[in-house]
């Protein structure tokens, strides 16, 4: 790394503001065709050698196998659940983390939307504060402009990150609060203002060189995977998704509870119901009551058309 650049990142780390006490990465600006491979689904393996050398601990077959396997399956995302099943499944391999928020629209005038994916409970765009976000936001995309767009890596060690003028009781915020590093890294749109900026939030101590890679790496995947998901209602003008007579009463009034939506979340990732309650804390017997309320809410008799009917419901969505 040249000296400016270091000076920067020493810099960085001990003035930024929002949330981090350090600050790696973004050690050398690559080309930008280098970050962003050239988006093609059915790419051969052979062909994809040379993008995952950098990426996977080696070019064995099955390590380009899974790679192979896991980036195709982001031609299947059709919804915001897809999205986080995908992204707490495979993806993991590569990216591991507990949040993601995606941000696109103009940086420059702070004209932004943006989408989360997690499976913590709570933690949803709709619930989300816009206002409180922004600030973070418009802070990440600036640092990762001054690092050449490259992917960078905020340490904020046990302290976790905050949001200004959040809410008390904000559960993204609460999250946010056990998260222990952000990776950031964008994409430029440069035949339009929608500029797109990822931050993938996680409890681990910090993300390695290597997932630094990764994620641009795979970056153009999840870019492309999120743009087959409609927005939500709060992301569009208001009116036209109400005002449609043939989209079903029940996604409009959801009535599956936070702690439903979570284990169904787990359902949909093949856990069982010990894993389910391994994983919440909480006994395998109230997991079995919360999948009794998830089917007489869906009026479904098994877990597989539970999740194939949410599923369906948020793609229409």
């Amino acid at each position: 790394m040249h000296q400016r650049g270091a000076d920067e990142i020493r810099l960085l780390a001990k003035n930024d503001l929002t949330c981090g006490v350090s600050v790696v990465g973004a050690c050398s600006v690559r080309h930008r065709t280098e970050a962003c491979p050239r988006f093609v689904w059915n790419r051969s393996l052979l062909s994809m050698k040379c993008t995952t050398m950098a990426l996977l601990p080696s070019t064995s077959e099955y390590d380009l196998h899974r790679f192979h396997n896991a980036v195709a399956r982001a031609a299947q995302v059709r919804s915001h659940f897809d999205a986080m099943v995908w992204l707490q499944g495979d993806m993991q391999h590569y990216l591991p983390h507990a949040i993601l928020i995606a941000a696109w629209g103009n940086f420059e005038k702070g004209k932004l939307s943006h989408d989360i994916i997690s499976p913590l409970v709570g933690v949803r765009s709709h619930n989300s504060c816009p206002d409180a976000i922004l600030p973070m936001l418009l802070h990440m995309f600036t640092r990762w402009s001054e690092f050449g767009g490259t992917p960078f890596v905020i340490n904020a060690g046990v302290d976790g990150f905050s949001l200004q003028d959040a809410t008390p009781n904000s559960q993204l915020k609460d999250a946010l609060g056990t998260m222990r590093c952000v990776l950031v890294h964008g994409m430029r749109d440069e035949r339009g203002s929608q500029d797109c900026l990822y931050l993938a939030f996680s409890d681990i101590p910090t993300f390695s060189p290597s997932q630094r890679s990764a994620m641009a790496k795979v970056l153009p995947y999840i870019d492309a995977s999120l743009r087959q998901v409609a927005l939500l209602p709060h992301q569009t003008q208001p009116g036209p998704l109400t005002d449609d007579p043939k989209v079903p009463q029940q996604m409009l009034e959801s009535s599956l509870s936070d702690r439903e939506e979570e284990v169904l979340q787990w359902v949909a990732l093949g856990k069982t119901n010990s894993e389910i309650g391994r994983i919440l804390t909480i006994s395998e017997f109230t997991i079995k009551s919360h999948l009794r309320n998830i089917f007489k809410k869906l009026n479904v008799s098994n877990r597989a058309q539970a999740v194939g009917k949410v599923t369906a419901l948020t793609s229409y969505a």
